[in-house]
């Protein structure tokens, strides 16, 4: 400590380098005009996330000070009642003031518009030329396709069509595609879907969403893994026994049997969720903070899944389907008995699946990464569990059984990393106990933090791609995953290798076959 330097003074000193680091976490610079296009405006996702999301950031200022939104769908609505119906949608509203709800509605407008008809598209580019004269929202343009993916392509190519997809040559006037997943079905349909989207857009273009990598937490991984220099010395095989990747819920089907019918747990959530939160707790540190190179370390831990036989498919996997059971005292019915489930549907609700990296730092540690509907307890988080001391020098006075160290990153709904040790008993006795040194990510953080679909819309206004999918990092985890799915679903006894487990309980016991899991 520096001379004359007290506890004030140390407290003080701190204070000012968080408020210069707060500053430096801020948007400073003005965002750019632009006009948000949403096909599939008067679906779900538009009035529980998209709109929601765009209200709050206009309120905490986060938006342009010039833009507007255009909701396209099949549905015959006004303006006026497409602004009504999006604020009844929204969970809670304040109406007052120049940053409320009215005000944000006067930005929002409606066509009316067939998803497959070139006349429709041409009437669209006539009213965004007309709006942008009208509000002067400038020539950049953000299409989010907030549709069923049987539309990605048909929408696409009359967007492109319609001349819409064309950007300025003087580097004025952008224009960027937003594609929620899934990304195909399979590695055959993702090349597919990816040829018909570059036929009119760049890849600079294209923002493939995965609305995991925005969540503050996970992008919480980078900074404690690479901002701090005590961890990357033990994160690697020599120290760590197994990770554990887990995001459990306990919604079911809800209203999407339609879509889940035909997708199951592996195309819903390890395609793209879990592969990613994988990539994230295992990638190398890239040279610089910068979107690509992150992205080139995700797309390299992707090159490094080892194939896993098919052969002997229950030593890596485990499928289940949720039967009937009771989730916070409601009964809750057997997904097939959902309706729009076929009732006799052989379609996986759960997955544990062992995975290995064949790379330098990961050789020879499972990752046990799961994910299933109708859970005990909706839980996001990953686990690094380390290795047991290599020699017990209390062996005479504790026994054999120290427990190991492990690490635990929070997502939800626990937001927070904690580090698990031991040390010793109080008392005249020489005894072990575990304790637990917690972070609560938010504890005194005073400042705005974006939702999910805040941060992916901010960074399509900005431009930033690094919390996006690029498509060679698409392929790759499809390369994984459609031998997998191709032998699940193909086999003549599906049925036998799907386990069924009571809604409320932690999955099948078949489950706990093929590792800890961390459950």
């Amino acid at each position: 400590m520096e001379k004359g330097m007290g506890t004030d003074t140390i407290v003080s000193t701190a204070a000012r380098e968080a408020d210069g680091l707060n500053a430096q976490c801020a948007i400073t610079e003005p965002l750019a005009p632009c006009t948000i296009v949403i096909f599939g405006a008067t679906g779900d996702l538009t009035a529980r996330k998209l709109i929601p999301a765009l209200f709050n950031l206009y309120h905490q200022h986060g938006l342009p000070e010039r833009f507007v939104i255009v909701g396209c769908g099949r549905t015959r609505l006004t303006d006026r009642e497409f602004r009504s119906k999006l604020e009844t949608a929204l969970p809670a509203s304040d109406s007052s003031g120049p940053d409320g709800w009215q005000n944000f509605a006067k930005r929002l407008f409606y066509q009316t518009i067939d998803y497959d008809d070139r006349l429709s598209y041409v009437q669209l580019a006539d009213t965004l030329k007309s709006l942008d004269k009208k509000n002067h929202s400038g020539e950049n343009l953000i299409f989010y396709l907030a549709l069923p993916p049987s539309l990605y392509q048909p929408v696409t190519r009359r967007i492109g069509q319609a001349g819409l997809s064309e950007e300025n040559s003087d580097g004025h006037g952008w224009v960027r595609l937003v594609v929620e997943k899934p990304f195909g079905r399979d590695l055959e349909t993702a090349i597919e879907l990816d040829r018909a989207i570059h036929a009119y857009f760049k890849e600079h273009q294209i923002f493939r969403i995965d609305h995991y990598l925005a969540k503050e937490t996970v992008q919480n991984m980078l900074m404690f893994r690479f901002a701090n220099s005590i961890f990357e010395p033990v994160w690697n095989r020599r120290y760590i026994e197994y990770v554990s990747i887990n995001a459990l819920e306990t919604l079911g089907v809800e209203h999407r049997a339609g879509y889940y019918e035909q997708a199951g747990v592996l195309r819903d959530m390890f395609q793209n969720h879990m592969m990613q939160l994988l990539a994230l707790i295992a990638m190398e540190p890239p040279a610089r903070f910068k979107a690509e190179q992150v992205r080139d370390e995700r797309i390299k831990i992707f090159r490094s899944l080892r194939p896993f036989s098919t052969e002997n498919m229950a030593d890596h996997l485990v499928l289940g389907q949720y039967g009937s059971g009771r989730i916070d005292g409601k009964n809750i019915q057997a997904y097939r008995e959902e309706t729009g489930v076929d009732p006799g549907s052989l379609t996986p609700t759960f997955a544990r699946m062992k995975v290995f990296l064949d790379n330098w730092r990961w050789q020879g540690v499972p990752f046990y990464l799961t994910s299933g509907k109708r859970l005990a307890k909706k839980i996001t988080e990953i686990s690094i569990q380390f290795k047991d001391v290599p020699h017990s020098m209390f062996r005479k006075i504790l026994g054999e059984t120290i427990s190991a160290n492990r690490i635990t990153l929070g997502i939800y709904p626990d937001e927070k990393i904690t580090l698990t040790f031991q040390t010793k008993q109080p008392g005249a006795r020489v005894c072990l106990r575990p304790v637990t040194m917690n972070f609560d990510y938010h504890r005194n953080e005073s400042g705005p933090v974006l939702e999910a679909y805040e941060k992916v819309l901010l960074d399509c206004i900005l431009g930033d791609h690094m919390l996006f999918w690029r498509q060679d990092g698409v392929e790759r985890c499809w390369w994984f995953l459609t031998p997998i799915l191709a032998a699940c679903e193909n086999c003549e006894d599906r049925g036998r290798k799907l386990h069924f487990y009571q809604s409320g309980s932690w999955g099948p016991e078949e489950a706990a076959d093929i590792g800890p899991g961390g459950l």
